[in-house]
């Protein structure tokens, strides 16, 4: 029977997060904090009602050491699927919003606004959900025979594939506010004849930070900085 809840969670905190680094698809690994955020968003995790059979995960470093470490807890093995990657920025990889302002002028901006900036190897949102949405839905409507699939993946990767679920234009639509690293947001299957969109979103950007306070989540406690 096919998943009801897609769980979708953000990976932990890189060193490129930290240094404000846009990073697309460069394979970088969690920083302490990123690991810290990932083991207590898995307690988290672990607390609430979950039935799901995996953990399903981008085949990025980050993702997959964040998922094994929700999936240490929830106790179950993680699946790695290449789709579930973050969005490819291409040039734009590993630079500062100062160093992108300076080479590509006024397309930060274009970005930053929710549209498609004008430079050649920036993967189309619209593409990013597709591909994403492609990868989840092959394990979600097979039959696992659970009521949830947990999905670690990316901030710009998850924005993207909601929007898909929500019959939005992801290209165009700019409702979501951005993902904390290690939170996550839940889609429901709309199990009405006929209903439009298929999915409803019933939780977004959640997570442990309420637990120790914003400041805390993004930098890690003392004792793993």
């Amino acid at each position: 029977m096919p998943v009801k809840n897609i769980v979708l969670v953000r990976h932990g905190r890189t060193a490129y997060n930290a240094a404000m680094r846009l990073q697309g698809q460069v394979d970088i690994p969690l920083d302490a904090t990123g690991v810290w955020q990932a083991q207590e968003a898995a307690k988290v995790l672990a607390a609430s009602p979950l039935t799901t059979p995996l953990v399903l995960a981008s085949d990025l470093g980050r993702a997959q050491h964040t998922a094994h470490l929700i999936a240490q807890e929830l106790g179950v093995p993680v699946t790695t699927d290449p789709r579930l990657r973050e969005r490819s920025f291409g040039p734009w990889e590993g630079l500062t919003r100062p160093e992108i302002e300076e080479r590509w002028p006024g397309q930060y901006a274009v970005w930053a606004g929710g549209a498609e900036p004008d430079v050649p190897g920036i993967e189309n949102k619209s593409v990013v959900a597709e591909r994403v949405a492609e990868g989840i839905l092959t394990h979600a409507d097979s039959d696992l025979d659970a009521r949830d699939l947990v999905v670690v993946s990316h901030g710009a990767a998850i924005s993207c594939v909601i929007s898909y679920f929500l019959g939005q234009n992801a290209s165009t639509w700019r409702g979501l506010a951005g993902m904390r690293n290690v939170h996550w947001s839940v889609l429901s299957r709309n199990t009405a004849a006929g209903a439009n969109p298929g999915w409803r979103l019933i939780e977004h950007n959640a997570g442990p930070s309420m637990l120790h306070g914003p400041d805390v989540w993004n930098d890690g406690p003392d004792s793993v900085q």
